[in-house]
């Protein structure tokens, strides 16, 4: 069941400093929002206060709204490690738990969030999340070798196995193919178009062709200066975004003539 989610004046905190400032945008569910932008402009920030990743740094807070099929993710009755449940996070570098075979690493959300679980369904769970990251195939005959044996590119498709395992609503991924080989980046954004049918997903990209290629939906973050907080320039269409976007400084961020 992919949700939507609604952000109302989404201004997130670190302290007393202000990372990002009064962003407000819906993202549609079963489809692809990409955030692009330069470095430092907040969009990764801002994904991660979607599933309250941001959390784990000491003084970060939010003011504002992020609603999930109109439930307040920030509501004082809301437990953040339940939130994770039901939004999935993949990260830049590929994160195996080094020391857990693949078949523990897809395991380990699942069991981390307490749920116990047969031998049986345990072994369908594995396969069937492997086989929704595309790398069943690859790595059925050696699901008791390391996760960390595997290719970059089929590690960061065992970390999308694992994330879809707890069986999440929202997929984030900050930068999922950053850190691989072209080919391996193709692979992730072949996945991408799949999951889409089931999860809602939102991507953080520096690379544009990337953006165009797999999203429906494109958010342009930009930054004033050093020291000021990220800011949501516009948000349309990706086809619009990269054709006509509606302010200057997308066009120019998109045409490279800054960033």
């Amino acid at each position: 069941m992919s949700k939507r989610i609604d952000v109302n004046n989404l201004n997130v905190f670190y302290g007393s400093f202000l990372a990002v400032e009064d962003v407000s945008l819906s993202i549609e569910a079963k489809s692809v929002t990409a955030f692009i932008g330069p470095s430092g402009c907040g969009k990764s920030t801002f994904l991660r206060t979607l599933n309250r990743m941001h959390e784990v740094i000491p003084g970060a807070r939010v003011e504002g709204e992020v609603l999930m099929d109109g439930l307040d993710l920030y509501g004082s009755d809301i437990d953040p490690v339940a939130v994770r449940k039901h939004v999935g996070m993949v990260f830049q570098r590929p994160n195996p738990f080094p020391t857990m075979t693949i078949a523990e690493n897809v395991l380990a959300g699942v069991k981390l969030n307490n749920k116990r679980i047969s031998k049986s369904d345990g072994e369908d769970l594995v396969e069937s999340s492997l086989r929704g990251a595309n790398l069943w195939d690859e790595v059925k005959d050696r699901l008791d070798k390391p996760g960390s044996s595997l290719s970059g590119g089929q590690q960061q498709r065992l970390c999308i196995a694992r994330a879809i395992a707890i069986k999440p609503d929202v997929l984030l991924m900050d930068e999922p193919c950053s850190a691989l080989d072209p080919i391996s980046t193709l692979a992730i954004e072949d996945l991408i178009q799949e999951l889409k049918s089931e999860y809602t997903i939102v991507i953080v990209t520096h690379n544009m062709q990337q953006a165009a290629r797999v999203s429906e939906k494109t958010a342009f973050f930009n930054i004033a200066g050093t020291g000021k907080p990220g800011k949501l320039i516009e948000m349309d269409d990706t086809t619009t975004i990269f054709s006509a976007p509606a302010e200057k400084a997308t066009e120019d961020y998109i045409s490279g003539r800054f960033g």
